[in-house]
């Protein structure tokens, strides 16, 4: 059974194409995998995950104390009987926690969160939700200054090893979700286990910690990109969302099925955004149970996966293929457009019309990015919205086959042009194009700030350009929604311009063609600058290397 786990966790890692981390594993990862076997024997550190991740600014020991003082009431909701809710007490732990701060006067005024202290619980939660600061600069675990320290901390006691990089983790990540974080300390762990016996202790953790480090990044963005799009737009965007994402994993399944699992995990994504990482780790518990429960009816995909233990399995999971493509014949999908009772279905169930068309839609279109689907579902919404107002509906809403491909053409000629100018100008001058391109779009933003955003951008087109047609086009659309992601979100914190604005708050899936149109910002009038302020040469940029000339060059 050990065997079979642990062949199964490496094909977990090979889905997310993190190769050193095999041969990690193989140096005693079994040991990690029962520490991580279950629920309660991690409550300590899923707490310790919840409380990081909202006292960013607050130190290692600091963190340890508030959960201490936590533990007393996570082990009260381990030890309740079945007919009893732990769902419910974990639930109470965050509102247990959020008093415990606001009752300590230096803590509050510390994390400058006297203000949400003074609404009620409901609000207050959201209020601290404001002040997490995503990748804010924190010290990273991953950069280890003295490796022969960090070993011999672990050959005394590995825990807290672990526990340290939990807390980095936790708090560099405020938005990652509290499985996310128990895995891949799982890994971390292996890693330093691994290393500490090879001579070159230096090089094998780089080698062995960057996978896990960029898998990190990865999956933060995602996260904190379903965030936004949760707190930004109403709750039926966040659901259409995890629709069309839970649709193209698992093609085969039926309406029904996709349904409860939208809403389930619908649920689930609103807890993690919540912060409330212990209730995050037992609902993606349960969640994953019920997937692993119905797999033959699901998915032919996660078979290995569900041969994991948690919290393995549901990383898994996400990470894993999504399914064949059904045979399916064309005729559910017409009976959206081409039937005369089109409206009457519209007007008496909206809600449950609108999803089966986005599920019947998503499951025949493998090859489409999920924003590209969501416009087509726009389209879709406002057809109906204007159609069954008229006479005549039939003869209105039986263009929506023509409207549905125009979108995914104009999408599609999008990214093809984009890829097309990076392939004539070569990435250096494409990104210095791009430049020139959002600075007018954007002037307020500071140079800093645009080398970066287009640099992000550039990287997406260098990555996604040169595979086929189908893969860059979901590889492009995929990446650039993170990207125009985290420019939204630098919006709310300080806003750019109208403009920006408008393209941020409008349409969370037309956000990407918004920007794509949006044109020089005429309103913005430019500060007076003397020549010696716009090029400030230094003495030794000649001396610097490749990457830092060409930052120089640029801003």
């Amino acid at each position: 059974m050990k065997t079979v786990r642990l062949i199964s966790f490496l094909i977990f890692f090979s889905y997310i194409k993190c190769q050193t981390l095999q041969r990690i594993l193989l140096d005693g990862a079994m040991q990690n995998i029962k520490s991580q076997n279950n629920l309660e024997e991690n409550l300590r550190d899923i707490t310790s995950i919840m409380v990081a991740q909202f006292l960013q600014k607050s130190t290692y020991e600091e963190v340890q104390t508030v959960v201490k003082e936590l533990v007393d009431l996570t082990e009260k909701c381990k030890s309740l009987q079945p007919r009893e809710s732990s769902s419910e007490c974990f639930h109470q732990l965050m509102t247990t926690f959020l008093e415990n701060i606001c009752k300590n006067q230096g803590m509050a005024d510390k994390h400058m969160f006297s203000d949400c202290c003074n609404v009620n619980n409901t609000e207050r939660q959201k209020c601290f939700l404001l002040y997490k600061k995503d990748d804010a600069g924190y010290s990273d675990m991953f950069q280890i200054p003295n490796p022969e320290q960090i070993c011999e901390m672990d050959k005394e006691n590995r825990m807290p090893v672990k526990e340290r990089y939990i807390y980095e983790i936790s708090r560099k990540h405020p938005f990652l979700y509290g499985p996310t974080i128990l895995t891949t300390s799982a890994c971390y762990e292996t890693a330093i286990q691994s290393c500490c016996r090879e001579e070159n202790k230096t090089q094998c953790l780089q080698m062995k910690l960057e996978p896990i480090r960029k898998y990190i990044r990865k999956i933060s963005l995602r996260h904190h990109h379903l965030c936004e799009i949760r707190t930004k737009f109403n709750h039926k965007v966040a659901k259409a969302v995890e629709l069309v994402l839970l649709t193209k994993k698992q093609p085969k399944a039926n309406f029904s099925e996709i349904a409860k699992l939208t809403v389930d995990t619908n649920n689930l994504h609103q807890t993690c955004c919540g912060g409330n990482a212990v209730a995050c780790v037992l609902g993606r518990s349960q969640l994953v149970n019920y997937t692993c429960s119905k797999q033959a009816l699901l998915s032919s995909k996660i078979t290995s996966c569900c041969e994991l233990p948690m919290p393995f399995r549901g990383e898994c999971i996400i990470n894993s293929e999504n399914d064949g493509k059904p045979d399916l014949s064309p005729l559910p999908l017409s009976r959206f457009t081409e039937d005369q009772f089109v409206c009457k279905q519209f007007t008496d169930k909206q809600d449950d019309f609108l999803e089966e068309f986005l599920y019947e839609y998503s499951r025949r279109h493998p090859e489409l990015a999920v924003p590209v689907i969501l416009r087509v579902d726009t389209v879709y919404q406002n057809l109906l919205g204007k159609c069954c107002k008229l006479e005549n509906p039939l003869e209105c809403h039986s263009h929506g086959k023509q409207m549905f491909q125009r979108v995914v053409h104009e999408s599609h000629e999008h990214v093809k042009n984009h890829c097309d100018l990076r392939q004539k100008l070569g990435d250096s001058n494409f990104h210095d194009s791009l430049i020139v391109l959002y600075t007018k779009k954007a002037p307020q933003l500071s140079a800093q700030e645009l080398v970066m955003f287009t640099k992000n951008m550039a990287a997406a087109a260098t990555k996604c350009c040169p595979l086929s047609d189908e893969q860059q086009f979901i590889c492009m659309e995929d990446s650039v929604k993170l990207i125009l992601g985290a420019l939204c979100r630098r919006h709310e914190a300080k806003p750019i311009n109208a403009g920006v604005g408008h393209c941020c708050d409008d349409s969370s899936a037309f956000r990407k063609p918004c920007f794509d149109d949006l044109q020089i910002d005429e309103t913005y009038i430019s500060p007076p600058l003397s020549c010696g302020q716009v090029i400030s040469l230094k003495e030794d940029l000649c001396k610097a290397q490749e990457e830092e000339f060409q930052t120089e060059k640029q801003k």
